[in-house]
């Protein structure tokens, strides 16, 4: 297929939403499909067989007409655009996607249907025009199950998860007590790291409050922040990321909390491979829609992280996470304390997170992508 991506991130700019599509666009390329992605112009693609096309300006009415002739140009059979709130410079023009592009069916991929701020006062509009994205579009796609529930109504609807935005790469030469020593971490400490922007959604301060509670146990417990702390996105972060710095200072953390900064993909499996437990207590509970716990889990690392908003089969605490309550700063913490005393306990989590591998295997994404793609495809009225 001839396949475009569109999307309002892409690196290097920092964010799930364009490491996902950078990696979604390489594994196409590899299952022998035609590529090209339309993004922000702060974007840079080095493949040679990746076609990547810049806007000419801001998400408005003249960057969808200019993604109409892109498609019309490179004779593309399918549109897939990759939504998030925060992705397309909260400008609310993507949503009326197609209404400019004609040249090929729009496929919308969720990565979650929270509503956009759109000016003052919106109120109603904000969940609507949300809802007339999805409407609108050929196909959408889901990217876990929450958002899945609310798009049944659509003809063409599918969950397809989203993979791990770190390819597991760990140094040849990997030395765990030596990269714990160069991070400043005691030969003795039970180390806990988190992955992953800094935003109200990670559950980060209830993770600082719970170390707070940890300071006086025997083993002591340091933290370990992989990644970058805001993105290029949400321009919320670094209010939030302000936060968790006089949190962790009032706390008398600041010795025992250690931050990488931007990482490459070997910088972080060194990190996830030197880290006994990588804590992910999200506010919303574990998704399918999370990158860092994707991430997490193609590194068969043990996590604890929190109970899912809705059923998701395929978490079964204590199995292949450990989960716990959002929000529940004593139980997060009980949670790490138990995981500090139990090497088997960190063993069976980490064979779990093994187990559960494949089912986020990017070559499996991919394919599904293609399926659907096709399905829509060949729905699509003859005009």
């Amino acid at each position: 297929m001839r396949i475009g991506l569109v999307t309002g991130e892409y690196p290097p700019m920092q964010g799930g939403i364009g490491a996902h599509c950078h990696v979604l666009a390489q594994t196409l390329s590899d299952q022998g499909h035609d590529v090209y992605i339309f993004s922000d112009a702060q974007a840079i693609e080095s493949d040679p067989r990746l076609h990547l096309t810049h806007t000419p300006a801001r998400w408005r009415g003249a960057t969808l007409r200019a993604l109409n002739a892109w498609a019309t140009e490179h004779r593309l059979d399918v549109v897939n655009l990759h939504y998030q709130t925060a992705a397309y410079q909260m400008s609310p023009w993507i949503h009326f996607i197609t209404r400019y592009v004609k040249a090929a069916p729009v496929v919308t991929t969720f990565h979650d249907l929270r509503f956009p701020y759109l000016f003052p006062k919106a109120g109603p509009l904000r969940p609507w025009i949300v809802r007339r994205l999805a409407r609108i579009s050929a196909g959408v796609i889901a990217t876990n199950h929450e958002d899945a529930a609310r798009l049944t109504f659509h003809r063409h609807h599918a969950l397809i998860p989203i993979g791990s935005s770190v390819r597991v790469d760990l140094p040849p030469d990997f030395d765990r007590l030596a990269w714990r020593a160069r991070l400043g971490i005691p030969a003795d400490a039970f180390l806990v790291a988190h992955f992953g922007f800094i935003n109200h959604s990670k559950g980060v301060d209830t993770l600082i409050d719970a170390l707070a509670l940890l300071q006086r146990t025997p083993r002591p417990i340091h933290l370990l922040m992989i990644g970058g702390r805001t993105g290029s996105s949400d321009p919320t972060n670094a209010a939030y990321a302000q936060t968790i710095d006089a949190r962790i200072a009032s706390a008398g953390l600041t010795a025992r909390v250690h931050w990488t900064g931007f990482v490459d993909d070997r910088a972080a499996s060194g990190h996830f491979a030197a880290s006994d437990v990588i804590a992910l207590p999200f506010r919303d509970g574990a998704s399918y829609r999370r990158s860092s716990l994707m991430a997490a889990i193609q590194h068969g690392c043990a996590i604890v992280t929190t109970r899912p908003a809705v059923d998701i089969p395929t978490f079964v605490s204590s199995q292949n996470l450990l989960l716990v309550a959002p929000g529940n700063t004593p139980a997060l913490a009980a949670a790490l304390q138990v995981s500090a005393k139990s090497p088997e306990l960190i063993a069976a989590l980490r064979d779990g997170a093994h187990a559960l591998r494949q089912e986020f295997a990017w070559d499996h994404i991919a394919r599904a992508n293609v399926a659907f793609f096709e399905k829509v495809c060949h729905d699509r009225p003859t005009r």
